[in-house]
Order: structure tokens, then sequence, then C-alpha cells
């Protein structure tokens, strides 16, 4: 793999990815605040490469065929033995690239792969290492599954354990690349306890974008995760889930997969209560998302309906402002616990 351009990497092009990073995710971009050097600088990288071929894969106007391609392309592109170039790869994603003054931030990260790439080689050895395998996973993953429903158009999730297994490749693949980076030096022990209980924060984070975007996914990515045999038991039809006859039927769906996403709050605050802080890693870097997914899943047991009703179920700016206010002076595990446990019942600012 190479970049396909000879430009060293400068301090800017590490200032242009920490800011892609605000532009693509107002949760990504709250944990890397709280990261210092050089964790800050891996995660945000780790993440970009990742973000690429998410892009990729909630495209609604690529069809699935196309996007299959795209993303073996780019999974070359992420093997150090494969001469394929990033020049080469954003060559192929050019026709569907939109027009640079319609581009939103998602689609100028893909257009600046090569910078992207260039950046991620100029880390040292160990990091960059760490974090190819996850990606490479995750992109293979994501080509699978456009690949499986290439007829369909779209993503169609037929089984409770399909959705987790999308869910592992969306997500788990990212907490396999973080706790690769915050677990080295740990003890084994600690090391297998952490990559343990990796997996259910971040299905428990996947699931509760699944419950709340439910409208999203279809309208704009032509990608339904409800599973359509949990769906058909309330008599709806996957290509139907927005339409306002089957609310009802939808609305009991997300609440089996809100149930579903609450059975992974223990385990993922337990990697909280392990995670070490070292090499720039913090502890308020991971809280805070774990928080905000408490927060919205209480309200999505409260209210469920209005992820079908008015197309999302958010917890308030002002929650979201206290929730970062409590971390300005640190915050130990048990209070993390109290937290929690206030958060569950109702919101933190009240």
């Amino acid at each position: 793999m190479t970049t396909g351009q000879s430009k060293p990497t400068t301090d800017a092009d590490l200032e242009w990815c920490y800011e892609a990073v605000h532009g693509v995710s107002r949760t990504f971009s709250i944990t890397i605040d709280r990261l210092e050097e050089p964790m800050a600088r891996h995660i945000c990288l780790g993440y970009l490469l990742c973000r690429i071929a998410d892009t990729i894969e909630d495209a609604g106007h690529i069809p699935p065929a196309e996007q299959t391609d795209l993303l073996e392309t780019y999974d070359r592109l992420l093997d150090p033995d494969d001469p394929t170039t990033a020049q080469e790869f954003v060559d192929d994603v050019e026709p569907w690239l939109p027009a640079p003054d319609e581009r939103n931030d998602d689609w100028e990260v893909v257009a600046q792969t090569p910078r992207v790439l260039r950046t991620f080689e100029s880390l040292e050895s160990e990091p960059r290492e760490i974090m190819r395998e996850p990606v490479r996973e995750l992109v293979d993953g994501m080509a699978m599954f456009t690949d499986r429903y290439a007829e369909e158009g779209g993503l169609r999730l037929q089984t409770l354990e399909e959705l987790e297994e999308y869910c592992w490749y969306a997500a788990g693949t990212v907490g396999t690349l973080i706790t690769g980076l915050v677990s080295r030096g740990v003890s084994p022990d600690r090391a297998e306890e952490l990559r343990s209980n990796a997996r259910s924060f971040a299905l428990l984070l996947q699931l509760v974008n699944i419950a709340k975007d439910v409208e999203t996914d279809y309208r704009e990515e032509n990608n339904v995760y409800l599973p359509a045999e949990w769906l058909a038991e309330e008599d709806v039809d996957v290509e139907s889930v927005v339409d306002e006859d089957n609310h009802h039927g939808v609305t009991a769906v997300i609440e089996r997969v809100t149930h579903r996403a609450e059975g992974y709050l223990d385990d993922a605050h337990r990697y909280l209560e392990i995670v070490p802080e070292q090499r720039g890693n913090t502890l308020a870097a991971w809280a805070i998302p774990y928080l905000l997914a408490v927060g919205t899943l209480r309200e999505l047991r409260e209210r469920p309906e209005d992820v079908v009703r008015e197309g999302d179920v958010k917890i308030s700016r002002a929650e979201v402002f206290a929730v970062l206010q409590q971390f300005e002076d640190g915050v130990s595990q048990s209070h993390l616990s109290e937290l929690r446990a206030e958060m569950t019942d109702q919101p933190l600012h009240q």
C-alpha cells in the first residue's frame, strides 16, 4: 500500500484530520477533545480510516455492487503488501463523489483519503499496526454485507444474530482498535478482561444508534437494521418501516432493540472501570459517550414512538452540557456509577 503521493506529512495534515473528525461525528469529537497525545492522534486517525468505509457503505446513491468493489479496493489500499495507491482508490470513488460545493464533511474525508493515509503512515509502527487489522476487519465486514444484500439495493437484516454480526463489524472492530491501543503494557489478565468487555461497549453504542435512527437509515441510506423476523411478528414489511400505518408495530421492535442494548450496560460499565489512563487515554473520553447512551436509552424507553413519529429520539442539549460539565474536574469510577443511576431515571440537568 502506498499513498500515491510523495508529499510528506505535515502538522497541517494532522490538524486537518482533527478538524475532519469534528465535522463528521459530534460524539467522537467529544471523545478526541478529551484525549491527550499521543492517544488523541491515534484514535483520530483510526476513526477517520473507519469513517471512509462507513460513508461508502451508507451511500444510498451507490449501487451495492459498486459499494462492494470500492470497499474491496479500500481494503487492498490498507494492505501494506499490496501496491494499490490512495490515488487509485480516489479515482475509483470519484464518479460517486458529490460536487465540491455540495460535498458534506463525510464525503470530503473520502475525497481526502490520500491525506488521511499519509498521516496514518507517519505514526510509529506499533500503534499503526495495532489499528490496521481491526480497520481492515471493519472494511471486509461492510463489503460482505453490501454484497449479501446487493439485489435488495440496501441492507435488510433478517435476524437478531445478523444484526449483532453487523454491529460487530460496524462498531466492535472499532472497540478492538481502541482496546489494542489503550491496553498496551497492562497485565495479560486485565488486557483479556478489557477485550471481553469491549464488545459490549461497542454493541451498546451501535444498538442505541440503530434504535433511534430507523427513519434516517431507511430514507437516507436505504438500510433497515431492525430484524425482519421481529418486524414480521408485528406484521410489518421491511419496505414499510416508515409508513404511518406501521408506527405501532415498528415501535414494538424498537423497544426490543432498546432492551437488547440495555443488556450490554453492565459489561460496558465494567470496561470503563478497568480502562487504563495512560499514553494520553482518559476515562472521560469513553465515559461521556457511555453516559449519553444511558440517557438516550432512557428516552427510548419513555417515548419509543417518537422514533417513527418525529424521526429521532435524542437527549436534550442541556443534558449533554450537564454531562460534559461533570467531567470538567474529573470523574472517578464510583461517581460514574452514581451518574449512570441518576441518568437512568431522569435527565441529569434536572
